[in-house]
């Protein structure tokens, strides 16, 4: 046996040659096969002559023969009942790392069978994926028909149970949509583990190990399994081969590109390896097409399957028991099938997804692959008829938006309404947007489908809501556009609207109603939390572009889906709550023909005597002048009678500085009490951003006499919950160091960023274009800030403002994900709206001081 350096040092070289870049994009199976089976070959070389009284065997990726450049190398050492080998054992395991194998082990014997089928069948389910290698041949085989001969009836039901219960813990994870925009190759649905997961129900189900010795990996041998025994059609499983091949191949970049194991093909990762595979138009847009098309292929086929086995132990049905739904299609036990054998038209495959819809049904494999195969036909065409079946489904009074996503799953969807396909795979990268266009969309028809709050307004309205047809219809098309171009997608997609619904039949009404919502879908969300509640001047202007409060409760719908199904991490209490404040006010103004001042007049008037009651210490005096100087009528409606006495009583008092807190239901809610000053709203932030708050938003009011009172709901920076009452001590002796000159904020910001770097570096990293807009009301001009986020970013932005001369009266500060989205009502020094003559200085000021911290 050659020693165990020359080994190691030619396991290295030939490693780096199975994984050179060349042969990895040609073909990766071949690399993988042959990189797995020169492992084992290595492991028969250094075993040698001697007899083994135990059993080597592979498992996990290395039984499948698909590892990839730094793939676990897993091994089982199976011996017999009592025998203790553990010397030997560990003697050929310190001889394979000596050799540069740096295997993952663990020692069986037949006692484990039972042990893991008592205790742990995710474990168990493992026990199945072995391939020998070398060893006892005989201990192996003993192995084997006791690991079959524990497979009765009643533990076949429950590892099928088990193995989709531990598929929806790995979605709930890793993703449970083929069309995440940075997948985990392996564990997200549509990856690789989708595919094997199939296997593992094959190998219980048949009791016999697939035939291993084939010089194939496993997944090729079972695909042609899968083929032969005509559990699929040829055609589904050369695509099915086709498609996991691909994502082998992207797995096998990744390790080639971090030079580790790595699965999470991220941002960065697909622009390389759209250069590697040569996608030279739209790059790594059309490289993660390819992706989403081979993942949907594997989810697809692994979710026909999975119900296949759900429904394996169940009894049959007679076939008297089968209904005939028409000439073509029938039904027994909720499986829908094709009498005929042709091709199906546009129309009859319509007419099938809206039987599929009305008995909450599925099909059958046959109509399934022939759905599919129809739609590859070159010759389908949209007849007039297609239109109808259509119409009826989205009527329907459920399963809408899941019969729409396998539509989309099967290609119809993209035939049907050509302007679908470009939104098929069509990414818009950051932690803001979770899914492709396409899977977004449907998952916001599925979640207003899903509502079963009986005490949420959006459950209410839905319920209520005659006409469903218009608000599927809006949610179907308010993103058609973002392919051609994101900017403006709002406007491009309501002409778009237009036409399809005019190609599908619609009247005028209908289509003005769905082109209207797509055009404004984008508008509810703007005003609930980039702008003032409380401006009279913003809730004229957003109540004027409705004409009933029809429209206004399928936008109020369509939003909460729209941001709903963006990122399931992103919806939070407090946009529920705004969006919720925004269209009770809209409401009761469309309702009551109320302007904006009429409607906070009659909330916001108050009686002296009412806050006054509130403290022994005020007077009603006290209540009257110290509304009277303050201009903003809003203050009123911010906050409460009891509130407002605690004001007056700390103003009374003469402090430097009082800072009140208050718990709110997902927010600290913070008011802080001082003479103005310069600088003043940058250095709260900068005391809030060396505390570790997250500023929400912020609303300043100061006084005649300069007494400012500036409030803020903030949250913990780390745990995006409520401040520990604890560190309000702390807070507050910083805001008064800080309003005394005793603090150096710059000095307390670089160390603040300094204790987060690896925080910053992991979830703050994206890079992006700043932007900055003007909006002018008039009252104030409105400044738009979209940046990526960084630490401290809030007080750099108002310490450049304060430096422009701009006076900040109203900020509210909205986070997607790792993206910013501020927006300041401010002022010039002579408290003047801001002149357009200064919006390009003011916007390249901006810009850079945000760049500074990118």
């Amino acid at each position: 046996m050659p020693e165990p350096a020359d080994i190691k040092k030619l396991f290295k070289e030939k490693k780096e040659t199975f994984f050179s870049l060349r042969k990895i994009i040609e073909n990766s199976f071949q690399t993988s096969l042959e990189y797995s089976v020169f492992i084992e070959q290595i492991i028969i070389e250094i075993v040698g002559t001697k007899k083994l009284d135990f059993a080597i065997a592979s498992s996990g990726s290395f039984s499948r023969r698909e590892l990839s450049q730094y793939s676990d190398i897993d091994l089982f050492f199976i011996v017999e009942n009592g025998k203790d080998l553990d010397p030997e054992i560990n003697i050929l395991v310190t001889q394979l790392w000596d050799s540069g194998i740096e295997i993952s082990h663990t020692v069986r014997d037949a006692s484990d069978i039972k042990k893991f089928l008592d205790e742990d069948l995710h474990s168990f389910t493992q026990l199945f994926e072995t391939r020998f290698i070398v060893g006892a041949m005989n201990v192996y085989d003993n192995w084997n028909q006791a690991l079959l001969d524990s497979v009765t009836h009643e533990v076949k039901e429950k590892l099928v149970k088990a193995l989709i219960e531990d598929a929806e813990r790995r979605y709930q994870k890793f993703g449970n949509s083929p069309k995440v925009i940075e997948p985990n190759v392996k564990q997200t649905a549509g990856g690789l583990r989708d595919l094997q997961l199939l296997e593992w129900l094959y190998l219980i189900h048949h009791e016999e190990p697939l035939n291993k010795q084939k010089e194939l990996t496993q997944s090729e041998i079972f695909i042609k399994v899968l083929a032969e025994e005509k559990i699929t059609t040829e055609k589904e499983c050369e695509r099915l081969h086709n498609s996991y091949k691909f994502i082998l191949t992207v797995r096998n970049l990744l390790h080639f590109i971090h030079k580790q194991r790595n699965d999470r093909l991220e941002f960065e990762d697909q622009i390389k390896i759209a250069r590697y595979l040569q996608h030279k138009k739209e790059g790594y847009r059309s490289f993660m097409k390819d992706y989403f098309h081979a993942s949907n292929v594997i989810f697809r086929l692994k979710k026909s399957i999975l119900k296949r086995y759900r429904i394996e132990f169940n009894y049959k049905l007679p076939d008297l028991l089968q209904i005939e739904l028409d000439p073509e299609f029938t039904i027994k036990a909720g499986i829908i099938s094709y009498q005929g054998k042709q091709f199906l038209n546009m129309a009859s495959i319509l007419k099938v997804f809206y039987h599929r819809a009305f008995h909450n049904a599925r099909f059958d494999e046959n109509l399934r692959t022939i759905i599919i195969d129809s739609i590859d036909n070159k010759e389908q065409r949209v007849g007039p008829g297609s239109a109808i079946y259509f119409r009826k489904l989205l009527a329907l009074q459920k399963n809408v938006g899941n019969t729409l996503t396998t539509m989309n799953e099967l290609g119809v969807l993209e035939v049907f309404i050509s302007e679908f396909k470009e939104m098929n795979g069509f990414i818009q990268h950051g932690v803001y947007h979770c899914y492709t266009a396409d899977e977004h969309t449907l998952k916001t028809i599925s979640n207003i489908e899903k509502l079963d709050d009986v005490h949420s307004p959006f459950y209410q309205l839905f319920i209520r809501m005659e006409n469903r047809e218009i608000l599927y219809l809006a949610l179907l098309f308010h993103d058609i556009a973002k392919p051609i171009n994101i900017v403006g997608h709002e406007i491009i997609g309501a002409d778009m609207a237009r036409t399809i619904m005019g190609r599908l039949g619609y009247d005028d009404d209908e289509i003005d109603k769905v082109a209207f919502l797509v055009q404004n879908h984008l508008m509810m969300e703007k005003i609930a939390f980039r702008r003032n509640l409380n401006d009279p001047e913003t809730l004229n202007s957003f109540v004027s572009i409705f004409d009933s409060v029809e429209l206004l409760d399928y936008l109020y719908l369509l939003t909460y889906a729209d941001l709903s199904a963006v990122n399931p991490a992103l919806w939070t209490s407090w946009k529920y709550d705004l969006l919720n404040e925004l269209y009770r006010k809209a409401k009761s103004m469309i309702e009551e023909k109320l302007s904006g001042e009429d409607l906070l007049f009659t909330t916001t008037s108050i009686l002296p005597h009412e806050v006054s009651k509130h403290s022994e210490n005020i007077s009603d005096l006290h209540v009257q002048e110290h509304i009277n100087s303050i201009n903003d009528i809003t203050y009123l409606s911010h906050f409460s009678e009891e509130e407002i006495a605690k004001h007056i009583e700390e103003i009374n008092a003469g402090l430097t500085v009082s800072v009140l807190f208050k718990e709110l239901e997902n927010f600290t809610n913070v008011t802080i009490i001082t003479n103005d000053s310069s600088g003043l709203l940058s250095k709260l932030c900068g005391v809030f951003a060396i505390n570790d708050c997250n500023i929400h938003d912020a609303k300043i009011f100061t006084r005649k006499d300069g007494i400012v009172i500036d409030n803020f709901n903030v949250t913990d920076f780390r745990s995006h919950k409520k401040i520990d009452p604890e560190r309000y001590k702390k807070l507050e002796e910083n805001f008064y160091s800080v309003l005394s000159d005793l603090l150096q904020l710059n000095v307390e910001i670089s160390n603040m960023k300094s204790r987060w770097w690896r925080i910053e570096n992991r979830f703050l990293k994206k890079q992006g274009q700043v932007r900055i807009k003007f909006e002018e009301q008039e009252k104030f001009t409105i400044i738009d800030v979209h940046s990526p986020d960084r630490l401290g970013f809030l007080y750099q932005v108002t310490s450049k403002m304060y430096d422009l001369g701009l006076i900040i009266y109203f900020a509210k500060i909205a986070t997607k994900g790792d993206e910013i989205v501020d927006a300041f009502y401010v002022l010039d020094r002579d408290q003047k709206k801001i002149s357009k003559n200064y919006y390009n200085f003011i916007e390249m000021q901006l810009t850079e001081a945000i760049n500074q911290i990118l």
